[in-house]
């Protein structure tokens, strides 16, 4: 008994083994784009998405009596097997491939195919009786099954990163609230400026991390717009009449992700820009937690020739000839993740940008950048929060010391002596290695050890009001 099956298609046969479930056009891909050596199956949303696309699609074929509804119930069969994630396997073509998505859309439209055909009590590749173009892709174009695909696994996948952002941020907010009460030195331009405390810097951490999960569900929204029914350029052609609003409506119900079809299907079928916006904002985060990271290096660093003002988790040792270095390796990992996000924008502004006329051909390579984008930065959002920001200590006196021996306590005598009396001061501080209290208090007497007392409290250095004379 042969372990394979012939199937053909325009170009020719091909010798499909007997146990797969995709046909001639996905072996084709395999062959012709070994690229990344990252198979569509890798992201199971992908498979999923293409599970709702294909059984919505189904479903309104049936409805609009162009699908007979045997042919339909194996095909809904199908696509259910694949949505409860089954099948992944046979998912093969390389995420970034020539033909706008038609091998991806073709794999789907093979192994729906196939399962149906085992459904209705046939063999693999008996096409007669339930065909992949014919039947999975009757009225739809990879042109608008592709991008739809697309559009629900990058919204759903969204999900997972603003859960992740949501938790990172509410892991800093705890930090703040358990640092409240430490005063440190505030600085700008890596110089001391005035003080604050170590709560007010994690708050805002948190804060600015919870911009940018805002931000990113203002996105997701902009990919909720699809353009099922459009096939091949917007034109609906061989589509029937009510085939778009029908499909988009069990597509919404099925998914359960809230689509609209786009009011033009012609702009649609061609425009990406929702995908740049999306992009935007995940170099934005990027770019935003890559300087927190800065941060709690800076923070960290030393431990004893360095700032020292927190401790990140000890996780490993930090040189093969350093004894006892430790290096803060979570925040580095996270920067680099965000590097590469940073350069995964640009391949999606130039994908973008090369679309030609009535299609964008370049989605697979914008599909693989904001897959991937959002795996990295959802995984990176997670590490950091487990493996970092929870165990993070605070050496309190030790910040304290700093501030009290800094220069930029000065500042908080402006209103009382004025810039440039407050400005001599420092002066002498830092060519003399005296402190700020003795040139004011014990040596110029400007004011009494009651008014140090009074503006150096930890309390007004927290809250500062303004004192005068």
């Amino acid at each position: 008994m042969s372990n394979f099956r012939t199937e053909h298609d325009f170009l020719g046969e091909k010798q499909i083994p007997d146990n797969c479930y995709y046909g001639v056009q996905t072996v084709r891909a395999k062959e012709n784009f070994n690229i990344t050596g990252i198979p569509i199956g890798s992201e199971p949303l992908f498979i999923k998405a293409f599970g709702y696309v294909k059984k919505a699609a189904a479903m309104a074929n049936r409805d609009l009596g162009v699908l007979n509804a045997k042919k339909a119930e194996a095909i809904i069969y199908a696509c259910d097997r694949l949505i409860a994630g089954e099948f992944a396997d046979q998912f093969i073509s390389d995420l970034i491939q020539g033909g706008a998505g038609t091998s991806t859309n073709m794999n789907a439209n093979e192994v729906i195919a196939n399962l149906g055909l085992e459904y209705l009590g046939h063999k693999k590749g008996e096409y007669q009786y339930l065909h992949p173009n014919n039947d999975v892709n009757l009225s739809q174009s990879t042109n608008d099954a592709y991008p739809s695909a697309f559009r629900i696994a990058i919204y759903l996948k969204i999900d997972s990163f603003a859960d992740a952002l949501t938790q990172l941020q509410d892991s800093f907010y705890k930090k703040g609230k358990e640092f409240a009460n430490i005063i440190k030195m505030g600085r700008t331009q890596l110089q001391d400026a005035v003080p604050m405390t170590l709560g007010q810097e994690f708050n805002a951490f948190a804060t600015t991390i919870a911009e940018d999960a805002q931000r990113l569900r203002q996105s997701e929204q902009l990919i909720t717009e699809v353009n099922m029914g459009a096939t091949a350029i917007g034109s609906k052609v061989n589509a029937p009449e009510g085939y778009p609003e029908l499909c988009v409506k069990y597509l919404a119900e099925v998914s359960g992700v809230p689509v609209t079809l786009a009011g033009d299907l012609f702009e649609a079928t061609y425009d990406p820009g929702a995908f740049v916006e999306l992009s935007g904002t995940l170099k934005r985060s990027a770019i935003k937690l890559s300087k927190v990271c800065n941060d709690l290096r800076l923070l960290s660093s030393g431990p004893r020739c360095g700032f020292n003002e927190i401790n990140l988790p000890a996780l490993q040792p930090g040189s093969s000839i350093m004894p006892g270095k430790v290096n803060p390796v979570i925040p580095e990992v996270v920067n680099q993740t965000c590097f590469y996000v940073i350069g995964a924008d640009l391949t999606v502004t130039m994908a973008a940008e090369a679309g030609q006329l009535q299609l964008n051909v370049m989605e697979p390579v914008i599909g693989f950048a904001l897959f991937t984008s959002l795996e990295y930065l959802t995984k990176a959002c997670n590490t950091l929060k487990d493996k970092c920001i929870v165990g993070i200590t605070a050496n309190a006196e030790h910040a304290k010391d700093l501030v009290m021996n800094s220069i930029g306590i000065v500042t908080q005598l402006n209103p009382i002596l004025g810039y440039e009396s407050s400005a001599s001061i420092a002066k002498e501080a830092l060519k003399s290695g005296k402190s700020i209290h003795d040139i004011v208090v014990n040596e110029r007497k400007l004011i009494t050890q009651e008014k140090w007392e009074e503006i150096y409290s930890i309390e007004n250095l927290i809250n500062p009001k303004f004192i005068t004379s």
